[in-house]
């Protein structure tokens, strides 16, 4: 069982081989590159996950101002959260850690975001990447840069993920 913790949130992953935390002073390349906050090797696939605690204010970024949900909405963040996928991607395919197919998972835990808002940003999201099946046959790539992606609130990560338990650890 691996268990990884942000701040308020915990994630329990039953079956996972390995699981860490990422976006921490191990990275050794915040200064150029972003990181997703874990790492998490299954038996057929990699997870990239972010998670996002709006009601949490440490849990956000550094410049957040006002109403992060409202920004996340509008797509202010989107930015953010493409490159950390790619900074991630970049240094795990230069370590040769993507032998593997890799999802990239946000886990925005607030209950105000609707399943209609989550699907929007993750379909922002899967062109921005881009996702495998957005690829063009002309680029001629032979890998997958991200084979899925997904963002979520907790009561979505639960419906999809029943055994990934996901959990706000304090009121």
């Amino acid at each position: 069982m691996t268990t990884l913790r942000e701040r308020n949130i915990e994630i329990e992953i039953p079956d996972a081989l390995s699981g860490r935390k990422f976006d921490d002073w191990t990275h050794g390349l915040s200064h150029c590159m972003k990181a997703v906050d874990f790492i998490i090797e299954l038996t057929d696939r990699i997870l990239f996950i972010e998670i996002k605690d709006p009601p949490d204010p440490a849990s956000l970024p550094p410049n957040a101002k006002g109403d992060y949900v409202e920004k996340f909405l509008s797509g202010e963040e989107d930015v953010d959260f493409y490159r950390k996928y790619r900074g991630s991607f970049l240094y795990e395919w230069a370590a040769k850690r993507t032998q593997k197919p890799i999802f990239y998972l946000i886990l925005v835990a607030f209950a105000r975001l609707t399943e209609v808002d989550l699907l929007a940003r993750t379909e922002v999201l899967k062109r921005k990447l881009p996702v495998a099946d957005a690829v063009p046959e002309t680029a001629g790539w032979q890998d997958s840069f991200v084979a899925g992606c997904a963002v979520f609130n907790l009561d979505t990560w639960k419906q999809v993920f029943p055994t990934y338990s996901a959990r706000r650890i304090s009121a």
